[in-house]
């Protein structure tokens, strides 16, 4: 693969401390998939609405994504940027604001994230009305269906292309949709969209609470999968953040072993995470990759990245990279 640009100026100049294992990372991650190896990547923060999506897109759309965990929030701020994205308001000068700021944004119906307001109406509520018809149908028919699903249906059936106001080559939804990209999403109910749903539940529209599945049925998805691709290729792991998107599937391979007494279970075959989390307050989400070699999710040869650093920053120089941009 010829590089371009971006991967000329990260050779070039990204040479010690973070920036190195930048360099590093990305060029492990196209190894492994020269190799024959697949990825998983995980998504926490608010990187959908930071926009990821136009890089995301791209590594999906080109097979060096292979299969997302994401929280509730990543799953549904994608779609409300696709159909609202006119509509949100930048706050560059977020640091300098007062209480009575906030509740004027409030007021206003903005929901901040740092320094970026997603509108209510015309995103939250808009993507509501969509799903929440969906949820109803499928409790009456007795169906049950994951969180991510109901999305991948509304996007394929196109009800929301006229509302687009980003290209849509920029959602990574839309691209893990048109793939059909194995997704998994611990702990939905933590998310706009979840509380909606529950909210159904409680005022008796959904008269099934368990219309959608669970955590723990997402978990069991996780581990058919990983069993099944394990058989022929290495798995690799990329974290964007820390928190449940990654602590949920990286779990799956010791507990394949240890508590299903599989033999032969492929331990995961990279590793990279971008954090700023401080693993001396006992956070597992800043622990040092070797943690995770003595709870049998990593093995000791396995390549292992940390790149401490704004994931909003260095996510998109990795992608660009593996692209050759």
């Amino acid at each position: 693969m010829s590089a371009g640009p971006i991967s000329d100026f990260v050779d070039r100049h990204y040479r010690h401390f973070n920036a190195a294992s930048l360099k590093d990372a990305a060029d492990a991650y196209r190894r492994h998939l020269d190799d024959g190896g697949v990825m998983l990547v995980t998504l926490a923060g608010a990187m959908s609405t930071a926009e990821l999506g136009l890089s995301l897109a791209e590594m999906i759309r080109q097979g060096k994504v292979h299969a997302l965990c994401c929280t509730g929030a990543n799953l549904e701020e994608d779609l409300y940027n696709l159909v609202a994205h006119d509509h949100y308001e930048r706050i560059p000068s977020y640091r300098d604001l007062t209480p009575a700021d906030e509740q004027a944004l409030y007021d206003r119906h903005l929901n901040r994230v740092t320094d970026t307001c997603i509108p209510e109406e015309e995103a939250m509520r808009r993507i509501e009305r969509f799903v929440m018809t969906n949820w109803d149908e499928a409790d009456r028919a007795g169906a049950r269906r994951f969180p991510h699903e109901f999305l991948y249906d509304l996007l394929r059936s196109c009800r929301l292309k006229e509302l687009y106001q980003i290209d849509p080559r920029e959602s990574w939804m839309i691209a893990a949709a048109e793939k059909a990209l194995p997704l998994f999403v611990p702990g939905w109910e933590d998310s706009t969209l979840g509380n909606m749903y529950a909210a159904r539940c409680i005022g008796g529209h959904v008269k099934n609470p368990t219309t959608i599945k669970s955590g723990v049925e997402y978990f069991i998805e996780l581990a058919h999968w990983y069993r099944e691709i394990s058989k022929s290729r290495s798995i690799g792991f990329f974290q964007i953040g820390g928190g449940i998107a990654g602590d949920f599937p990286i779990c799956v391979v010791p507990m394949l072993h240890q508590d299903l007494k599989l033999p032969d279970v492929r331990r995961w075959g990279y590793f990279c995470q971008i954090s700023d989390s401080t693993t001396s307050y006992g956070s597992y989400s800043g622990a040092v990759p070797n943690e995770k070699i003595t709870w049998g999710k990593l093995g000791a040869d396995t390549p292992k990245f940390v790149i401490e650093s704004d994931a909003t920053i260095v996510a998109p120089l990795i992608f660009a990279k593996v692209l050759g941009w």
